[in-house]
């Protein structure tokens, strides 16, 4: 396959707001050892890129960078050592932190990190997959161990990771409670939530017994607060970076803390495909942004009321 020799793709040059983003013409990407290229069809928008660009973590990103760890698209060429892909094929994976990310019409990807794509998906919902169904599978299925009877609180629960999360749970067969606006209640329903609290009109802890896992998609006081309502050694995951607790305060209190960390992973997409394709997962995609309206995107995910995904399509 023939790749051009230069590409768009956003760039930041500084910490900010969304304004800080912007397209610009670069080099395409060569493929290391171990490395694909892929051509981007879809790359997923997370809170976490937005917090990335403000630089609130400025320790996590050398700039200049572009951001997105989610990507979808076309293998276009292999790099050395890579014998799982080949040119044509449709993939999607998780990009670890670094310099070229998935906002991009190409990017170079570890072959580890993907697997091929849900054939029932196209390029631009694949993209919304990765990074929130990891996430999720890692903190339920691995830190947690949730078990058929548990009470699994689930925090944002209409969002990217929350609305994933809600589907796992029930299929491991707790009994799913999440926070969300009362809009949104409905929605979640119909993933298998079993009890909703409206944030907005009353504070959780008033309104749920005693749970087993706490799924913190919120972070800051959130996080203090979800240990009011665990039973006695329950477990307590965050999920952003700024958890509002630790495994000190937890401790202190009889329960568990811990944080995940979505490791880029293709053989964790395996089941992940497995249940899309047979209609047991499925991923909400709120709207599409092209590339250059990455500044919008990004508005759009920090006002914190994205039902499912946003995905930027090159």
């Amino acid at each position: 396959m023939s790749t051009r020799s230069r590409m768009h793709a956003v760039v930041q040059t500084e910490f900010g707001g969304p304004e800080v983003l912007r397209r610009v013409e670069t080099d395409v990407p060569s493929p290391g050892p171990g490395e694909v290229l892929v051509r981007v069809g879809g790359a997923g928008v997370n809170p976490g890129d937005a917090v990335l660009r403000a630089g609130r973590v400025p320790e996590l990103v050398s700039l200049p960078w572009t951001p997105g760890n989610d990507v979808a698209g076309v293998v276009e060429r292999v790099g050395e050592g890579v014998a799982r892909f080949a040119p044509g094929d449709e993939v999607y994976g998780m990009l670890g932190l670094g310099p070229r990310g998935a906002y991009a019409e190409y990017t170079a990807v570890a072959a580890d990190a993907l697997a091929l794509k849900p054939k029932n998906l196209g390029l631009a919902e694949a993209g919304a997959v990765p990074l929130v169904a990891i996430t999720a599978w890692q903190a339920l299925a691995g830190l947690a161990q949730v078990q058929p009877g548990d009470r699994v609180l689930i925090h944002a629960a209409a969002g990217g990771v929350g609305h994933v999360a809600v589907q796992l749970a029930k299929e491991l067969g707790a009994h799913v409670i999440g926070t969300a606006r009362p809009a949104k209640h409905g929605y979640l329903r119909d993933l298998g939530a079993d009890e909703l609290i409206d944030y907005t009109a009353v504070d959780f802890r008033s309104a749920v017994a005693p749970v087993d896992v706490v799924l913190d998609l919120v972070g800051g006081a959130y996080g203090a607060r979800s240990l009011d309502v665990l039973r006695p050694g329950g477990l307590l995951v965050g999920a952003s970076i700024d958890p509002g607790t630790d495994e000190q305060q937890a401790a202190a209190r009889g329960l568990r803390y811990a944080w995940v960390t979505a490791e880029p992973s293709g053989r964790t997409l395996e089941p992940i495909t497995d249940r899309i394709e047979s209609g047991r997962l499925r991923v909400t995609v709120e709207r599409t942004y092209p590339l250059a309206e990455a500044a919008a995107a990004h508005r759009a995910i920090e006002e914190r009321r994205t039902t499912g995904k946003l995905v930027l399509v090159p």
